[in-house]
């Protein structure tokens, strides 16, 4: 078995030519279509870190005219996403399981989401919970968004 996921192999491969990452994230956004309402572009991507950058357009608006919160969540949630598919090796699965969220600031801006681990844990044959940190930063670089997803993460059967 691989010890790349087929995602993240795909970005390795995808993110050294000249748009690459375009593609890759087009890529995303159609294997989960909610993922389009915020038009993420993933930045970088490797195991415990992950960049994804989302421009504010009236998509994403709330009635005030700032970005969304829940789209907001969405991008952090791409963010996630992708560092699970960078960092979970071949033999296991996971699965979002819960998301806790502060907004300490509004988003008049476009986004930039930074899901990162302290460390990389390791994985066992028994299931296990793993938070992953996500800030999301406007482009002054004020945290506009403080998410912790938890995943599950188990191995896969047979």
């Amino acid at each position: 078995m691989s010890s790349q996921t087929p995602t993240f192999a795909l970005w390795n491969k995808l993110s050294k030519v000249f748009g690459g990452r375009g593609l890759f994230s087009l890529g995303v956004s159609l294997k989960a279509p909610y993922f389009r309402t915020v038009l993420p572009t993933v930045r970088e991507m490797a195991p415990g870190r992950c960049v994804v950058t989302s421009p504010k357009w009236w998509g994403v608006h709330n009635h005030i005219g700032t970005y969304h919160a829940i789209a907001a969540c969405n991008l952090a949630e791409v963010a996630m996403g992708m560092l699970a598919e960078a960092t979970v090796p071949t033999s296991h699965r996971w699965l979002p399981k819960k998301m806790q969220v502060e907004y300490p600031a509004k988003a008049g801006t476009s986004l930039r989401a930074v899901a990162e681990l302290d460390r990389i844990p390791e994985f066992a044959e028994e299931g296990r919970e793993l938070d992953v940190p996500v800030n999301v930063y406007d482009k002054q670089d004020k945290v506009v968004v403080r998410a912790t997803i938890t995943i599950w993460v188990t191995p896969r059967k047979g």
